[in-house]
This record gives structure tokens, C-alpha cells and sequence, in this order.
């Protein structure tokens, strides 16, 4: 894992807030169906803003810590500064990632846009 940044190595030898959330406020799953990485996103939101990720992912190094790194950065964020969470950011938050695994980063910023879509669906039915 030489490629990979120091913060890469550490958030997937112990990547945090990994596993299930109980009735979870939002949710949704992305994958890329050309490397097979696969990421389930859950929160929580209080007040407009995201108190609590959970995360299942499947996938490379990367994925799992960008999905790690994510569920750390975004906590206490509002709502929409988490929308507007751009690929370059989480990647910058993990200390960059090779050009091939930028993926990683897209993969986390639109399942956490995703979760949140479903949060507003849920909230206005």
C-alpha cells in the first residue's frame, strides 16, 4: 500500500464508524460497477445538520477509508454543506489518492448526497 497516504493506511487498518444503524434517518447505497466497490451510507440528522454515519463498504483500501474519513469529516455539518461535498475534498481529506482510485471519493461524496435525498424523502412523507 505504498501508493496510499499515511491517513489511507490508518483509516482502513481501523476505519471508524463502520456497521449497521438502527432505523436510520437516511440511507442509500452506490457502487461502481467497473472496479465492483460497493458502499452502503446511514444517518442520522438532527436539526438540519448530520449527528451520526454509519457505513458498510466493500471495496480496495481506499474505499474503505474514503468511506471512514467521510463519516468522521461530515459530522455536525448542516445538511446542505454535505450536498455540496465535492470528490476533491474527500479525497484531500485522506491525504490524496492515486488517479485510479479517485473513484473512492466519488463513490462516498454521492452516497452521502444520496442518503441525505432519501432523508428529505422520508421527512416530507
Amino acid at each position: 500500500m505504498a501508493a496510499y497516504s499515511d491517513l489511507v493506511v490508518e483509516h482502513f487498518q481501523n476505519p471508524r464508524n463502520s456497521g449497521e444503524m438502527d432505523s436510520p434517518d437516511g440511507e442509500a447505497t452506490r457502487a461502481n460497477p467497473v472496479c465492483g466497490d460497493r458502499m452502503r451510507v446511514m444517518i442520522r440528522v438532527q436539526d438540519g445538520a448530520i449527528t451520526e454515519v454509519r457505513w458498510q463498504t466493500r471495496g480496495c483500501p481506499p474505499a474503505i477509508a474514503t468511506s471512514s474519513v467521510a463519516s468522521e469529516m461530515v459530522r455536525g455539518w448542516p445538511l446542505e454543506k454535505v450536498e455540496a461535498l465535492t470528490r476533491e475534498e474527500v479525497a484531500a481529506a485522506v491525504g490524496g489518492l492515486p488517479k485510479d482510485k479517485i473513484h473512492c471519493s466519488v463513490l462516498a461524496a454521492d452516497a452521502l448526497r444520496a442518503a441525505i435525498k432519501d432523508y428529505r424523502s422520508r421527512s416530507q412523507g
